[in-house]
C-alpha cells in the first residue's frame, strides 16, 4: 500500500541547515499552502503551543536506518533501535515537534523552538492540549537527558 501525503504548509525562515542543537530560540514561520485560506487557522492563536508533523526532506534516503545504532554516533550511549530515538534518518523521514506559538496572521503561524529548517514541508498542525499530554509519570533512559541537555 502506498500512502501519499501532500504538505499543508512550509517552514519559512529560521535555520537553513539541519544542526543538532540549540533550537530553543530559533524563530520561524509556518506558511499554509495556497489551497488553504487564513480561516483554517482560526482559533489557533488561543493556544500557547503547536505540534508540527513534518518531513525531513533533506535526510538522505540512502542513510535510512532500520536497525540499531548509537544515538548521534556516540559510543558512550547504548545502541538502540531507530524507533527508540528521534533521529531524522528514520524509515519515513517524519519529524514531530512541539513549539511555542508567537502569533497567527493571515495564513502564517509564527513559532519559536521548531526544530525544522527553512523549506521543510509541513504535513499537519495540531494545537497542544493538556489532555493529550502524557498521563502519569514519564520514563526515559539516562542517555536521553545527556543528549537533550543542549538541544533546546
Amino acid at each position: 500500500m502506498i500512502i501519499e501525503l501532500t504538505p499543508i504548509a512550509y517552514v519559512r525562515g529560521g535555520r537553513t541547515l539541519p544542526e543538532d542543537d540549540a533550537w530553543g530560540s530559533v524563530a520561524a514561520r509556518i506558511e499554509l499552502d495556497e489551497r488553504f485560506s487564513a480561516e483554517a487557522l482560526t482559533g489557533l492563536e488561543a493556544f500557547s503551543h503547536l505540534e508540527v508533523v513534518y518531513h525531513f526532506h533533506q535526510a538522505d534516503p540512502a542513510r535510512i536506518e532500520a536497525r540499531t545504532r548509537h544515538p548521534r554516533g556516540n559510543p558512550a550511549w547504548p545502541r538502540v533501535g531507530i524507533f527508540a530515538q528521534r533521529a531524522r534518518d528514520r524509515p519515513n523521514r517524519l519529524g514531530v515537534s512541539v513549539c511555542e506559538i508567537l502569533g497567527v496572521s493571515g495564513r502564517e503561524v509564527r513559532v519559536r523552538g521548531l526544530d525544522a529548517i527553512d523549506g521543510t514541508p509541513v504535513l499537519d498542525l495540531k494545537p497542544v492540549m493538556r489532555a493529550f499530554l502524557p498521563r502519569g509519570e514519564l520514563r526515559e533512559p539516562p542517555w536521553v537527558a545527556e543528549l537533550m541537555s543542549v538541544y533546546w
